[in-house]
């Protein structure tokens, strides 16, 4: 049955500096732009207190790593297996598999392996690769994506991490281009559907199709300025998980204003009749 997981996106003004990684178009490299955020809560502790908190598994976004030596690394992971839950997915936040820029193209994927390391040092079960900002009209694009995520497929498959994508960015912004990738790479790689990542009158359609193949779900409800959660919608989406069979974690994201905590824990309460036993 489905289990309750959270990304630790839903955390980003409390999880310290958020270290964004860019491409730097003048010197043809990737590099990081730190924001400064407070630190109410370490990554080190955050496993135990989700775990403490009834979450069976986390999500974590790369730029949440405060650095990624191995002694850092070899700390995260302990805490992980400790608190007994399970890092289910490292998001890798950057990249543009399908970029036209064959110099950036290249560096990307680059890094995405560099990613694929850590992700395999963490004890991560897959890495979150996004699959490019092409145009989804473009399917020279598609085929491309497909083509990249293959070769990350292949550099990870000795290194137990599994590469899954998501409705995400411009390329797979739209059902079709998700379902695409699918077929083209076989049961090597993954889905992960966001209820945010799909939006107008075909939503819930988008949502229908690409549900029954995903790996995880990220269950974003919707907020107006003030906080409020659309939970009509969120419901709605809901509703297709729960007929669809899906039996993964569904990862509650909450980005809107006020006290991230408590934003969780209102998502969590829409969820958890969603649950079973």
């Amino acid at each position: 049955m489905p289990f309750l997981s959270l990304t630790t996106w839903s955390l980003h003004r409390n999880l310290g500096p958020l270290r964004w990684t860019y491409w730097d178009e003048a010197a043809k490299m990737q590099g990081t732009r730190v924001e400064e955020q407070p630190e109410t809560v370490s990554l080190l502790d955050l496993p135990r207190l989700l775990s403490d908190n009834g979450f069976q598994a986390m999500d974590l976004c790369h730029f949440h790593l405060p650095e990624t030596g191995s002694a850092y690394i070899h700390k995260l992971r302990e805490s992980i297996v400790q608190s007994g839950i399970r890092l289910y997915t490292l998001l890798a936040d950057y990249g543009d598999i399908t970029s036209p820029d064959d110099v950036r193209r290249e560096a990307d994927m680059v890094w995405m392996e560099k990613w694929i390391d850590i992700a395999s040092a963490l004890g991560a079960e897959r890495i979150r690769i996004i699959a490019g900002d092409a145009d989804p009209a473009d399917e020279k694009a598609v085929r491309l994506a497909a083509a990249q995520l293959k070769r990350l497929i292949h550099y990870a498959s000795d290194k137990h991490v599994r590469i899954v994508t998501e409705n995400f960015h411009d390329l797979a912004s739209t059902a079709a281009n998700c379902i695409s990738l699918l077929d083209a790479c076989g049961e090597e790689l993954g889905l992960i559907t966001d209820f945010g990542n799909f939006a107008g009158e075909g939503k819930l359609a988008a949502l229908g199709a690409t549900i029954p193949r995903s790996d995880s779900i990220h269950a974003k409800a919707m907020t107006d300025e003030t906080g409020s959660l659309a939970e009509e919608e969120f419901r709605s989406c809901m509703d297709l998980v729960g007929s669809s069979g899906y039996e993964g974690p569904i990862t509650l994201v909450y980005d809107g204003p006020g006290d991230m905590w408590e934003g969780i824990k209102r998502v969590k309460a829409l969820v958890e009749p969603y649950l079973g036993e």
